[in-house]
């Protein structure tokens, strides 16, 4: 799985890496070493334009973390729904038509797995937490996949009456992620980004061709400060060595 990542990079950086045409300032996020379920992190996403222009824009987009399907009767579901297992995404109700029509890019630096270890001090059991990131301090691009939500209780005026969430796609765990947890983000190579975005492209089965087996001897793991267990903790001290 996925619970918490590290997202520092500008969006200015973001577009440019991603070749982003469309960025609204406004949508502008802080820095953080601590991304968790519900925040607002940077999605790279395309869409196709309405009333017969079919250009397609690439965006660079703030969603929330936790993906809310359109069917659903309030967005509490989301807190629950923040990965999506890569195996059964095209299947499950949940995730279905996102892995069909609204799949995204999630850019990360690298991202947090805990192992259980034995504290010498106490000789009681502790959570020891592990970043995971590219050795090449490239970012990841994590698949994902992103769905709308319209609030029955806002008017049609509002933009609050949307509420536009998105979820990671895992898979089993490959390289220095695998010593620590069974699960991992899947990340895209570049020269696979563009067959992801595309929104004309709905065929489940070259879809899922593209997820293959990730990262391959790409990755390293070290054990960081505890303080990342916390959520309210947040800064470049998070990726310390233990103390």
């Amino acid at each position: 799985m996925c619970g918490r990542y590290a997202s520092t990079r500008s969006p200015q950086e973001l577009t440019r890496l991603f070749q982003v045409t469309d960025w609204q300032p406004e949508e502008t996020l802080e820095p953080s070493w601590n991304v968790a379920p519900t925040d607002r992190v940077y999605a790279v996403l395309e869409r196709a334009g309405r009333d017969g222009d079919d250009r397609v824009r690439r965006e660079l987009r703030a969603l929330r973390w936790g993906l809310v399907p359109s069917w659903a009767k309030d967005p509490g579901s989301g807190a629950r729904m923040i990965n999506a297992r890569v195996e059964t995404a095209h299947e499950k109700p949940a995730y279905r038509r996102a892995f069909a029509r609204r799949r995204c890019l999630l850019p990360a630096d690298g991202f947090y797995e805990w192992e259980q270890v034995k504290d010498e001090a106490t000789g009681k059991p502790r959570k020891q937490p592990y970043f995971i990131h590219p050795a090449d301090g490239e970012p990841m691009a994590m698949a994902g996949l992103y769905e709308y939500w319209r609030d029955p209780a806002v008017t049609d005026d509002d933009p609050a009456a949307w509420l536009i969430t998105c979820t990671i796609l895992t898979t089993e765990a490959t390289d220095a992620a695998g010593r620590v947890h069974p699960r991992m983000p899947l990340a895209l190579s570049p020269d696979h980004y563009a067959d992801w975005l595309d929104p004309h492209h709905h065929d489940t089965a070259d879809l899922r061709a593209l997820l293959g087996r990730p990262a391959d001897g790409r990755l390293d793991a070290r054990a960081v400060s505890s303080a990342v267990n916390n959520v309210r903790n947040n800064g470049p001290h998070l990726l310390d060595a233990p103390a």
